[in-house]
């Protein structure tokens, strides 16, 4: 059971290594990291680094895919990229496609989502629609074999979700024990359903702003 992680130049490091974690101890599975060329490729801050040995022609049909967001899915969509035409090949043979927070938008891009209910971070939902998705304010959303998950830190939900359908139950929770996933927030401002309206509308102010930078 292959898994593939998909990376890019500025994705956002915890959409992809939440799942990472979980996902790599799932019993059989093989997990493997792909862009589309090997080397070296940096997270959204340009402090972390990865080495990229497999990429996207190479790694054609995995079982599973991982799409993870950040802001530079914004340039990805405006001017195109490899892991578009991957996502739409590969998904015509995985067993489940999943994303973690604005990777659904990839998603989206490559017709995954046309039809279909889905979520993303809840500044990009409206997003959605442009690919004939409906969006949903839930942190994990099945639909068929794909799976998308809300902001950042949904990705170990998804992941657990997969895992699950992948090994059942009793693995999932010994996975969720083994990484002391218990969440205890000091603070209950995780959603904007929850958050002030002041700081909903000051985190919008900040991604509107990187999203403006992103596209000079």
């Amino acid at each position: 059971m292959q898994i593939a992680i998909a990376l890019y130049e500025g994705l956002t490091v915890l959409d992809a290594i939440g799942p990472y974690q979980v996902l790599t101890r799932v019993p059989g599975a093989e997990v493997v990291v792909v862009a589309a060329s090997r080397g070296r490729l940096s997270d959204d801050l340009g402090l972390l680094h990865f080495d990229i040995e497999n990429t996207f022609d190479e790694v054609p049909q995995p079982d599973i895919l991982v799409v993870p967001g950040g802001m530079m899915t914004r340039r990805i969509l405006r001017d195109g990229h490899p892991i578009i035409e991957w996502v739409r090949s590969a998904h015509e043979h995985t067993t489940w496609t999943t994303s973690v927070c604005t990777g659904s938008l990839v998603l989206g891009a490559a017709g995954v989502l046309d039809g279909l209910e889905a979520t993303t971070h809840w500044c990009s939902l409206e997003k959605l629609r442009d690919y004939g998705a409906t969006p949903t304010l839930q942190r994990v959303v099945v639909q068929g074999k794909v799976i998308t998950a809300a902001g950042v830190s949904a990705g170990i939900d998804m992941a657990l979700h997969l895992a699950i359908e992948l090994a059942g139950v009793e693995v999932a929770q010994a996975i969720q024990l083994a990484i002391e996933y218990d969440p205890q927030p000091p603070l209950d401002a995780g959603s904007p359903t929850k958050a002030p309206p002041e700081i909903t509308e000051l985190v919008r102010q900040i991604v509107t702003a990187g999203e403006a930078e992103i596209l000079r």
